[in-house]
């Protein structure tokens, strides 16, 4: 199988660097890598200039929409291999990366999709708790993640994580990502949308914990700033996840979940329930993220309901 590994950039001529010296690395080398790079990103183009090109099998397209979505998709169109996988810039896959990947899409024709655990690097501290339960949708509509806590055997899930998935070429066909996620740079929930289409379509999604990336979260350079709330980025995370589940539930799940979000709600997209527990300790800023979340819900339903 002939590998392609996508990889969008944006800013971060450093980190991008650690990420390519961990691809030259892998015992089963990359056949296509493809960066694709903002056409204002000076710093990253001019890294590239100084690199030496056979060093890796380099493919450098420029895109001038921002987003990650739009960068994934230049990509998608120039892909060649028969397994894609995307990773950040700020990661650093494992030296048996893509070996193990293609191991299970050797061992079932009906894998569509593989992901594994993302090591998450804060400053000089590891990240290293554990969890069974990992990308999952419940029946309500809820979402777990906990991609970079995952433990235990490989298992089929219901969404990958955009710094460690991987995809059948031929699963793929014409499929590309949401254009209509929102945000100018990370469009946090663009890979839920990708992942339930295939699983729709009837592919599995595995998720293997020894399918490993190191990553470090790096500075953002849009309105989504990670752990500070911006209710911009709040809002359109909201949106995001609220769209696509809402296209991808059947009806009565779509009217729980909906209860469940506005009563109810997550830690990162509140409910009145998650509301008032955080009121006491957040105060008007736990305030300010249920009137976001709330928007962003309506907001997301609207989108839903105007593209049904």
């Amino acid at each position: 199988m002939r590998n392609t590994v996508l990889i969008p950039t944006y800013r971060r001529p450093q980190d991008l660097s650690r990420c390519l010296l961990a691809l030259k690395a892998q015992i089963k080398p990359v056949d296509q890598l493809i960066l694709v790079v903002r056409d204002t990103d000076t710093e990253t183009q001019q890294f590239l200039d100084q690199l030496h090109p056979h060093q890796l099998p380099l493919q450098i397209l420029t895109v001038t929409q921002p987003g990650v979505v739009a960068a994934l998709n230049t990509g998608l169109a120039a892909v060649e291999g028969d397994i894609l996988s995307i990773t950040d810039d700020d990661a650093a896959p494992h030296p048996d990366w893509l070996a193990k990947i293609n191991a299970h899409f050797q061992s079932d024709s009906c894998i569509g999709g593989v992901g594994g655990r993302d090591w998450v690097h804060q400053g000089n501290e590891l990240v290293n708790d554990s969890r069974l339960v990992v990308g999952k949708l419940q029946w309500f509509g809820r979402v777990i993640g906990n991609h970079h806590l995952g433990i235990g055997e490989p298992r089929e899930v219901d969404v990958l994580k955009g710094v460690n998935m991987s995809f059948r070429r031929t699963a793929i066909g014409q499929l590309q990502f949401d254009q209509r996620m929102r945000g100018t740079g990370a469009q946090v929930h663009f890979e839920m949308s990708f992942t339930l289409t295939l699983q729709r379509a009837g592919w599995k999604m595995i998720y293997d914990p020894n399918i490993a990336v190191d990553h470090y979260p790096a500075q953002r350079f849009d309105e989504d700033q990670r752990r500070n709330f911006n209710q911009t980025a709040l809002i359109n995370l909201v949106h995001n996840e609220t769209l696509i589940l809402l296209e991808h539930l059947s009806p009565l799940r779509r009217i729980i979940y909906l209860i469940w979000a506005v009563l109810i709600g997550t830690r990162e997209s509140l409910g009145l329930v998650q509301w008032l527990r955080l009121l006491p300790n957040q105060g008007q800023l736990a305030t300010k993220k249920l009137w976001a979340s709330w928007l962003g819900r309506w907001q997301g339903y609207y989108s839903s309901f105007s593209n049904g």
